[in-house]
């Protein structure tokens, strides 16, 4: 259904999903389903204005304390939150203080934009997936009652069965591909009542399983390159935004790519 709004400034709000890990561009940044949808968002408008306030491995409390009122100061025309999950994934997570953090950036950002988005984040097919879906299956359902409280729409990207298939997921294991971010961007798009380029649901090809010892090698480069750095980070309360900024701190003109350029 096409609703027609405007939007003329988009504030995105979050940690390494929002900020686009691991949509890497050839100049090392990330792109990532945010920008994507900025850029779209930017042809229907001129003088379109972006911000992107995410960090990556921000926790909701960060999230609050750092992005969510400097995002209100801003009175965006949209704004997506994307938060919590990261909790979710420690080994001590109090659920309920999750809760009445996400409440409390729902009851800030609702009144200081036109429109608020949330999402039931994706997850990668796996046994990561099946230890923590309790914790995430509730922060969902609980993202499911602010959205019907607040009036916020809410992207449900965790049921489509599409964004589990593990080769929409970059080699961490924790952060989407270019094609996986491309169909966030889509899944956001249509929620907002827009024209539907294409159905960001669609399943892959069926895939060719790789050999045993290939998947044993993987394994074990995964959990040296990755796993035991991510655990350690975990232990020592580390995260791998330590000291990082905003790669968008501004709410400024969104600037289209020019036609000559490849990216």
């Amino acid at each position: 259904m096409e609703m027609h709004a405007n939007y003329t400034s988009f504030v995105a709000l979050g940690d390494s999903f929002t900020e686009g890990m691991s949509d890497l561009m050839p100049d090392g940044t990330y792109r990532g389903w945010a920008d994507l949808l900025a850029g779209r968002l930017a042809v229907r408008t001129e003088g379109f204005r972006y911000a992107n306030l995410a960090v990556r491995g921000k926790l909701i409390k960060q999230i609050v304390d750092e992005q969510v009122d400097v995002a209100a100061a801003m009175r965006p025309d949209l704004v997506t939150l994307v938060g919590g999950l990261n909790d979710t994934l420690r080994p001590k997570c109090d659920m309920g203080n999750v809760r009445g953090l996400l409440e409390e950036a729902v009851e800030k950002l609702t009144p200081s934009c036109g429109q608020l988005v949330l999402m039931r984040s994706p997850g990668r097919n796996g046994p990561v997936m099946e230890r923590f879906r309790p914790r995430m299956e509730e922060l969902f359902d609980f993202i499911d009652e602010l959205g019907a409280r607040h009036g916020a729409l809410v992207v449900d990207l965790y049921g489509s069965g599409a964004l589990g298939d593990q080769r929409l997921w970059d080699v961490d294991r924790l952060h989407l591909t270019a094609e996986g971010h491309r169909r966030v961007a889509e899944a956001v798009w249509q929620t907002l009542g827009l024209d539907a380029e294409d159905d960001w649901r669609s399943p892959l090809p069926p895939a060719v399983q790789a050999r045993w010892t290939a998947r044993r090698v993987a394994d074990v480069q995964f959990a040296r390159q990755y796993l035991g750095p991510w655990i350690g980070r975990r232990l020592t309360g580390r995260s791998s935004g330590d000291g990082l900024p905003p790669k968008r701190p501004e709410l400024l003109p969104y600037e289209l790519p020019r036609t000559d350029d490849p990216s």
